[in-house]
């Protein structure tokens, strides 16, 4: 997370809290429903989701493509 936006650390360099997620949107989602993110960051903001959104968006379009 890099000021309240969750961005993919594909090489597992950025400092902080991470958090893991299987790369498949249907996690995503189930991991939003369960307010995931906020707990596993300790925050209690909401959180940016649209990069990590993009990132696997992009992921499963490769996959298909």
């Amino acid at each position: 997370m890099v000021e309240g936006v969750i961005v993919p650390d594909l090489r597992r360099r950025l400092q902080g809290r991470g958090a893991s997620l299987h790369p498949t949107l249907s996690c995503l989602e189930l991991a939003e429903r369960r307010r995931a993110f906020p707990r596993a960051f300790r925050v209690a903001v909401p959180l940016d989701l649209s990069r990590l959104r993009g990132h696997l968006e992009e992921q499963q379009a490769e996959r298909i493509g």
